[in-house]
């Protein structure tokens, strides 16, 4: 307990899921946290019990593809708790289907939700973080950013974003005590997950349990990502820039 004690952590798309998951570890490690989700999430439910149970969370309702709402919520933030030391970009979504049947429109949301928020939050936050001294930035990624998926070529894009952003900052502001890596997941049990596998099984591919299996073993578990996360966020972390960090069982190793 208390590896991440004197840490300001803002976690995007940290209401639910492997975010709520990131949220709540974060806290009990003694870090104060900020949660940037959507107005219609449960953010406000999850900051109070965090509160309640001894812990320190602040919740504000954000699109995080929309720019303005999110400087005015990491103003908001660094105004509450000071400067941000651990980013944790998070928020995300999938999208599957026919690559051929998809529309501009598809493309242009998840690229806004999945690329745009990771670029929009980050250049809010490292002005902070830097003037603080340093910190770790960790972004979401995924199987998907390396091992292409029947039906997700938008998803997997996005992802592939993801991986060369973490690895980009991680270069570019090393020499500034910059952490910047990713975690990179497989399949996982939460309902967004649980999801994503119903999508892929109606559109023919396989993601039957045996597959699952066969893959990965099993679902990944939220608390898992999570606990890399904290890892990354941590001081143990100190010599870990620009990797990418795989959840995943062995999934890419195959």
């Amino acid at each position: 307990m208390g590896r991440l004690a004197g840490k300001v952590a803002l976690i995007s798309g940290g209401a639910g899921g492997c975010g709520l998951a990131v949220s709540q570890l974060f806290a009990r490690e003694g870090a104060k946290v900020a949660i940037l989700d959507l107005p219609s999430s449960d953010g406000e439910a999850v900051a109070a019990h965090i509160n309640a149970e001894g812990g320190t969370a602040y919740f504000l309702p954000t699109d995080v593809s929309i720019a303005d709402q999110v400087h005015r919520s990491v103003r908001l933030a660094e105004q509450r708790f000071g400067a941000i030391t651990v980013l944790m970009n998070h928020a995300g979504t999938i999208a599957a289907g026919p690559f051929l049947e998809t529309a501009e429109a598809d493309w242009d949301r998840l690229m806004s939700i999945n690329v745009k928020s990771m670029f929009l939050v980050t250049q809010a936050v490292l002005p902070g973080m830097l003037e603080a001294g340093g910190g770790s930035v960790i972004s979401t990624s995924s199987i998907s950013a390396v091992a292409g998926t029947p039906m997700e070529v938008l998803y997997c894009t996005t992802k592939g974003a993801c991986h060369m952003f973490a690895r980009a900052i991680a270069v570019e502001f090393r020499d500034r005590n910059i952490r910047s890596n990713a975690i990179c997941p497989g399949f996982i049990a939460t309902a967004h997950g649980k999801r994503e596998l119903d999508l892929l099984r109606g559109l023919g591919v396989d993601a039957s349990d045996a597959a699952i299996s066969a893959m990965q073993g099993r679902l990944c578990e939220p608390s898992e990502v999570a606990k890399a996360a904290l890892f990354l966020a941590s001081d143990d972390a100190s010599f870990v820039n620009g990797a990418h960090l795989f959840v995943d069982n062995g999934y890419t190793a195959l």
